[in-house]
């Protein structure tokens, strides 16, 4: 089969076939280097804090190419605009490579020259699609470019605490782009989560009115997740931080349980989204938990990281691989491997920051099971990604 268009490489007809296949080799390698750097004595060039560094790549490495490939792709659907594709995509690409390879080769470049590397990409692609948003009058969700926008001061922040500019831009940067992340996962989540669930009743034969959706709701999920965003800025008040993220949590479990989730549990392809969004809400009560139960931060961080981020990158990538290639819109064989895993490797991240004794085991057994979840997606879905769609249209 050819992995070719008439107009070029398959690979670059859509953003989200290159970005959620480097979505996936970037976290598997991503992981599997920090492992064996932690328990193997892996020498990586690196210039900067590890942990943070660690921290760094999945928040501003691993995330903004899954959030390309989606947003990338949906609004073409939202504005009925062309895809970047071709050269503009390989550009974009490319840039996104680039500050991939600073950060690695950080104990050998300037922090400044590194700093200017990795901040271009989320500007880029934030421009870009401002830019056909506005052209086609789709204002509503220019949203999202915000949250792109404040994402860049958070990388710019951990790029200060780096070159120790601002001794806590470091942990406050990556603090903030959680909570931005969140909110950019709020937003994406709280519409294809109803919408997708309320169609596949509907195929179904059964109501789907069953689900339930709230313009106040919604508004107010995305409200309370934004309101965290100032109240972290103050750090010295975790109380207030925890109550936000208590009324945070309140309203967005509550929308979940709107949407009737467990109406289509018979579908992995619309209980995996349930089940990251549901990994939100966890996430949001450890973080209103923390200061009362002196839990270390590392706890919610990573549900809502390695959770919430990892189960819903997944849920996505799988489902829009097969939708957007003209493929039947079921699970590939062997695919909720993909999903067993990458819950497997949330909880288990969890259980490691809630019980130090275990951290050795348990990280062992989160990485490995973060590791096969998404070679998986790389294994099963290359194919699918690098090859014509299957109805014979352009894309």
């Amino acid at each position: 089969m050819s992995f070719r268009h008439n107009d070029g490489p398959v690979l670059l007809a859509y953003a989200f076939r290159p970005f959620f296949l480097l979505t996936a080799l970037y976290a598997a390698s991503l992981v599997a280097a920090w492992t064996a750097f932690l328990f193997g004595g892996l020498p990586l060039p690196l210039g900067v804090n590890p942990v943070q560094w660690h921290a760094h790549e999945l928040l501003f490495g691993m995330m903004p190419a899954a959030i390309a490939g989606f947003l990338l792709t949906a609004m073409c659907n939202w504005t009925g605009a062309p895809p970047l594709k071709g050269g503009g995509l390989l550009a974009l690409i490319l840039l996104w490579t680039a500050g991939r390879v600073a950060m690695w080769l950080s104990g050998w470049l300037p922090l400044w020259l590194i700093a200017a590397i990795d901040l271009a990409f989320l500007p880029a692609m934030a421009a870009y699609v401002a830019q056909v948003l506005l052209r086609h009058g789709n204002y509503r969700n220019l949203v999202l470019v915000a949250l792109l926008s404040l994402l860049t001061g958070a990388n710019l922040a951990m790029h200060l605490g780096f070159s120790g500019l601002w001794l806590i831009g470091g942990r406050l940067g990556e603090v903030l782009a959680l909570d931005l992340i969140a909110t950019i996962m709020v937003v994406i989540g709280g519409r294809i989560t109803p919408a997708f669930t309320a169609n596949w009743l509907r195929m179904q034969g059964k109501d789907p009115t069953q689900v339930r959706r709230s313009e106040a709701l919604d508004r107010a999920a995305f409200w309370s997740m934004v309101a965290m965003v100032p109240v972290d800025l103050a750090m010295p008040f975790p109380v207030l931080a925890s109550l936000m993220a208590l009324f945070a949590a309140l309203v967005n479990g509550w929308r979940l349980h709107a949407w009737r989730g467990w109406k289509a549990s018979g579908e992995p392809l619309i209980w995996i989204l349930h089940f990251a969004m549901a990994w939100i809400v966890v996430a949001l009560l450890l973080k209103a938990m923390t200061p009362w139960l002196a839990l270390s931060p590392s706890v919610w961080m990573h549900a809502m990281g390695a959770g919430a981020g990892g189960t819903l990158i997944l849920g996505v990538m799988t489902r829009v691989a097969v939708g957007h290639t003209g493929r039947p819109m079921r699970l590939p064989r062997l695919a909720i491997w993909i999903y067993i895993a990458v819950i497997t490797a949330g909880a288990v991240r969890v259980i490691a920051a809630f019980v130090p004794q275990l951290a050795y085991p348990a990280l062992t057994v989160s990485a490995v099971a973060w590791v096969v979840a998404f070679l998986l997606f790389v294994l099963i879905y290359w194919p699918i990604l690098s090859r014509p769609r299957a109805d014979g249209r352009p894309g």
